[in-house]
C-alpha cells in the first residue's frame, strides 16, 4: 500500500459516498487508476465494506477526545491500528507528557467505550485519558 492508497482510504474512510472523480482530483491520479486502485483494495480485503453510521434511538452522536500514554513504540504503529476503528476521525502526535491525541466520534457512548476499551488493549498502552466533547463551537 502507497502513499495514493492511504490517500484513497482517508477520503473514503471521511466520506465513503465521494465520488471516484473527486478522489481523483484530491490525490492527483485519473478516474481509472482510482477505481482501479479500488478495486484492489476491495479485493484484497483491505476495504471489508462500505456502512451507514446511524446513531441510537435517542443519540445524537458523542464527540470525544482521547489523550494516549504509551510505551516503547513509534506513534505511526499506534496510527496504522487506529485505522481499523471507523469510529477514529483524526490521530495527532503532539508536545508534553501526552504521546497522541485521537478525536473519535461514535454514534453512542456504549460504542465511544468499546472504542477506548480497544485502544486501552494496544501493547505498550499506559493510560487513555477521555475528554467529551459537551459543545462546539464554528469559528
Amino acid at each position: 500500500m502507497d502513499k495514493f492508497d492511504r490517500q484513497i482510504l482517508a477520503l473514503l474512510r471521511s466520506d465513503a459516498r465521494t465520488p471516484v472523480s473527486q478522489i481523483a482530483r484530491e490525490v492527483n491520479l485519473s478516474r481509472s487508476a482510482v477505481s482501479e486502485r479500488i478495486r484492489y483494495l476491495e479485493s484484497s480485503g483491505v476495504i471489508r465494506g462500505y456502512h451507514a453510521q446511524v446513531a441510537e434511538p435517542g443519540e445524537a452522536g458523542v464527540k470525544a477526545f482521547l489523550e494516549l500514554f504509551y510505551q516503547g513504540r513509534r506513534c505511526e504503529d499506534y496510527v496504522e491500528r487506529m485505522r481499523a476503528l471507523p469510529e477514529v476521525r483524526h490521530c495527532s502526535g503532539i508536545s508534553g507528557e501526552t504521546d497522541m491525541l485521537v478525536f473519535i466520534e461514535a454514534p453512542s457512548m456504549t460504542r465511544l467505550s468499546e472504542v477506548r476499551g480497544a485502544i486501552e488493549a494496544f501493547p505498550g498502552m499506559q493510560k487513555v485519558k477521555t475528554h467529551v466533547v459537551v459543545k462546539d463551537w464554528a469559528m
